[in-house]
């Protein structure tokens, strides 16, 4: 049984590490895991396809349309029609010759039943139609690639959400981890200032009050790590769900964040519209409705198309197999033209709508184009901000621990026998880099936030 445990265990450990994966990345790679995994962008691209799918479909009536047709029946009882016996024609000779009196009428005509169709009957035949001209489906030819285009401008519009979030929840990981870096400094810190005391105390040289206090801020620490420790926790699941990977799977990350990096490659006003999904998708929605305006004024056209068919008719007293079947065959050709007349107004209203859409779509463009210029006014003055928040809080960081590095020297030399002055140097310390994290934290998202408003988030 022992043994039978052992390799259940084994089985069931190596069952866990195989459906593991573990995926080290640098924060392109990262975008690269999400465009290969994101349920979203993978509907986007099977939109795209069926697009093309219904473009064949538009494409194939363009093509020949071939038809055919099998009919097979039995007459139980033979349909039939009233057909007039008449002595009229008689009486009118006999009159003629004067063998009877001009005024003796002839009986009224007698309706005897009469049917034309045999008890079996088979027809087959094949219809062939040719579309010469139709407006609608010559303008949807014209719009096939348009039509693409659109679902191309969707799937590049999905890939920069995506891009955005996997951005944003790779940057906050790497900040959270280095602010717990910088904890677990501080955590060490005030470890080895709590022996110090402990040693003073032990000696007569400090008072129980100044462990106390050291405590209190160790506490307090460990405790902000722990938070910490599980929003990195959390952001991890984010980013793991934001790259369409499982939630068993290890993600590390490979890139370093430094403030060189933040302010690196910062963008300048070099923008075109066009650089922006967006507008481009608008642009594609711009060319459809006009498409479907052309669509809707060409309806006046005629439509015209060609066809011809061949059949053949079987009929009989017996059924096909006995030989006595008589065949009759037919075939013909033809031209028809759809002249359309007076519909009620009903395509007019049709081109009138398809003209008020088209104003619709570039009130949207030009709502689009101001809103990405409030959004780029906005990012850009958050991000000079944050970038010079970033500065000086990152002085004010080198400047406390300069100020606690003092402060710990002049303790450990004896020019001080109070550990409160370090102590107090430890929380601005402390204080200082909680707002450089927070300053950083800002500067990444809004720089993200910057390069997405200008449409060269790479």
């Amino acid at each position: 049984m022992k043994k039978i445990l052992s390799v259940s265990l084994l089985l069931l450990f190596a069952g866990l590490v195989q459906a593991q994966q573990r995926y080290e990345l640098t924060v392109k790679e990262a975008v690269d895991a999400a465009f290969k995994n994101v349920i979203e962008l993978k509907n986007a691209q099977i939109d795209y396809q069926i697009q093309e799918a219904k473009n064949r479909e538009i494409l194939g009536q363009a093509y020949p349309q071939i038809s055919g047709n099998v009919a097979a029946n039995h007459y139980l009882k033979l349909p039939g029609v009233l057909f007039p016996q008449s002595e009229e024609g008689i009486y009118t000779a006999l009159k003629r010759e004067n063998l009877i009196s001009q005024s003796t009428s002839a009986p009224p005509p007698v309706l005897v039943p009469f049917s034309f169709q045999q008890p079996w009957n088979l027809s087959a035949g094949a219809t062939l139609m040719q579309l010469l001209f139709q407006p609608d489906v010559f303008v949807g030819l014209q719009a096939r690639q348009t039509a693409l285009d659109y679902s191309s401008a969707l799937i590049e519009q999905t890939k920069e959400k995506i891009k955005d979030s996997a951005y944003k929840r790779y940057y906050a990981i790497l900040i959270a981890e280095k602010q717990l870096f910088f904890i677990d400094d501080g955590l060490k810190r005030l470890a080895k200032l709590y022996r110090d005391d402990s040693i003073m105390y032990v000696n007569g040289f400090a008072e129980r009050l100044e462990l106390d206090k050291v405590q209190v801020q160790i506490n307090n620490l460990q405790s902000t790590r722990n938070n910490i420790a599980v929003g990195v926790e959390l952001a991890y699941a984010a980013l793991k769900f934001a790259i369409g990977v499982s939630q068993k799977d290890v993600v590390v990350l490979k890139d370093d964040l430094s403030t060189a990096n933040i302010k690196d490659n910062i963008l300048n006003a070099d923008f075109k519209y066009e650089d922006r999904v967006e507008i481009r998708t608008l642009s594609h929605v711009k060319k459809l409705q006009g498409l479907d305006l052309k669509r809707n004024q060409l309806g006046y056209i005629p439509t015209v198309s060609a066809m011809a068919n061949y059949s053949a008719n079987g009929q009989g007293q017996n059924f096909y197999t006995s030989g006595s079947t008589t065949w009759i065959n037919s075939a013909y050709i033809g031209l028809n033209i759809n002249v359309p007349i007076f519909d009620g107004l009903q395509r007019k209203y049709k081109v009138k709508q398809s003209q008020l859409k088209l104003q619709q779509v570039d009130n949207s463009i030009d709502n689009v184009k101001q809103a990405i210029d409030f959004e780029q006014v906005v990012t850009k003055q958050m991000l000079l901000s944050a970038l010079s928040n970033l500065d000086i809080q990152e002085k004010n960081m080198k400047l406390a621990e300069k100020v606690y590095n003092t402060t710990k020297i002049k303790f450990e030399e004896g020019l001080t026998t109070f550990s409160t002055e370090v102590l107090l140097a430890e929380n601005d310390l402390q204080a200082s880099q909680s707002n450089y994290f927070t300053a950083l934290y800002n500067a990444v998202i809004t720089k993200i936030s910057y390069q997405r408003s200008l449409g060269k988030l790479e």
